[in-house]
Order: structure tokens, then C-alpha cells, then sequence
């Protein structure tokens, strides 16, 4: 096995992908060499492997997390909108989920298909718009299972619910908890029922380490984003989780992070913390013939970020 406790990269050794991208927040990855990525200015952008870009769908808003079945079909969270989206191969849009209970959804933000076909929804808040629920940090992020019996809501009371993924064996669900810092999971009962919550690794994980998306690889590691430090970690099964590139502005975060604990925190001290070379690193996507190409999305970069993994990713449910 690698040890991955010791795999560190600098700034100098990270390269950018894709150009002119909008909002490129999450990131699908195929085998030939394809990857879809979320555009704000359409519903994804198409890279071929020979980098031409390729703008698909209409929806607009704020296209998020992604994800994509066995037929090619793409499933989007939009941010922006508040609704579940089923894209089709061709461009046709559809959508799969603007309500609950009779209630509006909130701020959808992922979703993760599993070995059943099952759909795992997350949804970062209740709160419209979403930004409040992370300037006043609020317990009413929630998590909804699509599958053949209808829609279920499976947990709740999360504080910004962010990317959601079961683990190789899909005996866990793993969880982003972005406004503690931290990942939860939750036992996964036959039935898709959840059992009790419990953290996973160190609570915070960093200070200041609002975690957005993560991926595992074929080891158990999680790759993990962590935005308001523009940067990447890895938390490894036994729970120790280290930096291995961030480009952070010290001052600045230590200024969110403090404001944010005495209930002050503004939207300018979250921009302050943007940095020289990298901004709001978002999810984490291998690829390549042999899942050791890493891609790194984004909130406001126009490109990718990219780098090469010693351990391939673990396959996600379209790559069979």
C-alpha cells in the first residue's frame, strides 16, 4: 500500500485544465477521456479528451453537484433553482425533484447514484438563499433517498449538507458537513434507512476546513476539498487527515473563522480568503484510463485543477 500520509504537492505542481468555464463546481469523469463539468451558463460543459468544450442544456442557475448513470444520463442538484434535474445524453432536461412534502426543497446540492440505482439526494438548507444558511450557520441541511418506492428523507438536522457518497462496500454513508467542518457518516440498512450519525475523523477537521465535496480511493482514503483554504486534504480510514495543497491566506481565515463563531461573519471576510493562485476548491474527481488523474472544481476559477494521484480513485457507478 502507498503511504499516502506522506503525499504532499506545491502550488508549482498543479496544472489547470478547461478554460472560459463557468461556475465549474462538480466534475463527471468517463472512460474515454470525456469529463462533464457544471455550467452555470448552460447545464454542464463537455471537455472531450482533445479539450474541446462543449456547452449542454438550458437550465441555468446554478448547476452543482453531478452525477451519471449506467445509460449516459446525467443528474444535476442546481444550487440556484432549488430542483433535481435528470439531463439526457441529447440535452433534454427534466425534472426529477422540486419538492417535498408539499414543501419547496431548499438549496439541493448532490447526488450520488449507488449499485442499486438509488439516489441519494443532499440538501444543503432549508434556508433560501442558501448563503444565509452559511453566514448564520443553521441545523436544517437534510438528506432524501430516491428509489423504487418513492422519495424518503433519510436524515436531517445537518448543518449545509454538502457531497454525499457511500463507501466500496456501501455499508456507510459518508457525508460533508460543511459549516462544522467536518464529515459524518451514517450505518446503511438493506432498506436504505440510515442508522445513528457519527463523526468521522477529527471534529473540525482543520480550522476553517468547511468541507465541500470528496472521493474516495480504492485504499479508503477520502480526498477531501476545503474551500475557505483553497486546498485538499486526505482523512485515511484510521482517521488522521492531513493538507496536501492549499493556498491559504492565514489572516483571513483566521478572521472568518473567528467571526463565524461569534455570529459576525460577513460574505466579504468568506471572499477575503480567496487565494494568490487557487479559489474555492469544490469536489474531487479521478479519472484517466487508470483513475489516477485527479480534478479539482471550483466556485469562480474559469479552468480545473489537476495533478496525479499515487492511488487510483475508486470507480463510481457509471465507470462499470
Amino acid at each position: 500500500m502507498t503511504n499516502i500520509k506522506d503525499f504532499r504537492l506545491n502550488l508549482s505542481q498543479l496544472r489547470f485544465f478547461g478554460q472560459n468555464l463557468h461556475r465549474p463546481e462538480s466534475i463527471i469523469a468517463t472512460k474515454d477521456g470525456t469529463l462533464w463539468v457544471s455550467d452555470r451558463q448552460a447545464a454542464v460543459t463537455r471537455i472531450d479528451a482533445d479539450g474541446t468544450q462543449t456547452a449542454i442544456g438550458l437550465m441555468g442557475a446554478e448547476p452543482n453537484g453531478l452525477a451519471m448513470d449506467r445509460q449516459g444520463n446525467l443528474y444535476v442538484a442546481n444550487f440556484g433553482d432549488g430542483k433535481f434535474y435528470k439531463l439526457y445524453a441529447d440535452g433534454t432536461e427534466e425534472v426529477l425533484l422540486s419538492e417535498f412534502e408539499g414543501q419547496p426543497l431548499g438549496v439541493p446540492n448532490f447526488v450520488f447514484i449507488d449499485r442499486r440505482d438509488r439516489l441519494w439526494l443532499s440538501v444543503s438548507t432549508r434556508t433560501c438563499p442558501g448563503f444565509e444558511a452559511v453566514v448564520s450557520p443553521r441545523p436544517d441541511g437534510y438528506i432524501l433517498l430516491m428509489d423504487e418506492n418513492g422519495v424518503h428523507k433519510v436524515a436531517d438536522g445537518i448543518y449545509f449538507t454538502n457531497e454525499v457518497r457511500l463507501d466500496a462496500n456501501e455499508e456507510y454513508l459518508y457525508v460533508a458537513e460543511t459549516m462544522k467542518a467536518r464529515i459524518l457518516r451514517f450505518p446503511v440498512n438493506p432498506d436504505g434507512s440510515l442508522g445513528d450519525r457519527e463523526v468521522f475523523g477529527p471534529d473540525p477537521l482543520d480550522p476553517g476546513a468547511w468541507v465541500d465535496g470528496f472521493a474516495f480511493d480504492i485504499e479508503g482514503n477520502l480526498w477531501i476539498t476545503t474551500p475557505l483554504s483553497n486546498g485538499l486534504g486526505i482523512l485515511t480510514p484510521d482517521g488522521d487527515y492531513h493538507v496536501v495543497f492549499e493556498d491559504v491566506k492565514p489572516e483571513a481565515l483566521n478572521n472568518a473563522v473567528t467571526n463565524l463563531e461569534a455570529n459576525q461573519l460577513k460574505p466579504e471576510d468568506i471572499f477575503a480568503c480567496t487565494g494568490e493562485t487557487l479559489q474555492f476548491t469544490t469536489s474531487v474527481t479521478f479519472a484517466g484510463a487508470d483513475l489516477k488523474t485527479v480534478y479539482i472544481g471550483s466556485l469562480i476559477m474559469p479552468h480545473l485543477i489537476t495533478f496525479e494521484s499515487p492511488i487510483p480513485g475508486l470507480p463510481m457507478r457509471h465507470w462499470h
